[in-house]
């Protein structure tokens, strides 16, 4: 009886293992670090492209290294903290004409369709871009850089980006007439972005 007990817990023992072994590893969540990410845009002013950027960013990544069609992504973005390098046209910006803060002060992005591409580690990230209180469904190219650990033993992971908006789809519509003909910004708006994103380090006990 004895015997008989002890292979059945050893037989359990072993499904119970097994079936662990079977399981895809967890995914693991990551937190963008804003001191070593980058999101910046360029737009025509005139005949040459202003550049641009904004400073307070936060947000998730969730990365399923098994199946990356799997992981989320989920950016939030402080529309104040644009900078173009001259505070009147900062101000401007922060304005009802373009980014509306006081009404609308988050740009956000949530990832809710990840696709492979034919490009290996390019991924076509699908989901709503909200800019100015109006959402619009995106798809951004997103080519996975790797993941690697630090001096400090965390772990980290690198992406980047890039793409072409209109403003007007957000209903930043502002504008001016030249003599010559045509406006003097452009519609379209480049926008790059390349992200570090830290796996958060559980706080040790006291």
């Amino acid at each position: 009886m004895k015997k008989k007990t002890q292979l059945v817990a050893s037989t359990a023992l072993a499904v119970l293992v097994a079936s662990a072994l079977a399981l895809p590893a967890a995914a693991e969540t990551y937190s963008i670090d804003k001191a070593h990410s980058d999101f910046t845009f360029h737009v025509r002013h005139l005949l040459s492209k202003v550049p641009g950027k904004f400073a307070d960013v936060a947000g998730t990544i969730v990365l399923d290294d098994k199946d990356l069609t799997k992981s989320t992504v989920d950016i939030h973005i402080q529309a104040a903290s644009i900078s173009t390098q001259n505070e009147t046209r900062d101000k401007h910006l922060r304005s009802d004409d373009f980014f509306g803060v006081e009404k609308c002060p988050e740009v956000t992005f949530v990832s809710k369709k990840i696709e492979p591409t034919k490009d290996k580690d390019v991924y076509d990230v699908t989901g709503p871009l909200t800019m100015h209180c109006i959402s619009k469904d995106i798809t951004l190219p997103v080519r996975f850089l790797g993941r690697a650990k630090d001096p400090w033993g965390g772990q980290r992971a690198a992406f980047e980006a890039s793409t072409t908006l209109n403003r007007k789809d957000f209903n930043m519509l502002w504008n001016k007439s030249l003599d010559g003909g045509g406006f003097l910004l452009g519609d379209n708006v480049e926008v790059t972005i390349a992200i570090e994103a830290f796996q958060p380090q559980p706080e040790k006990k006291k």
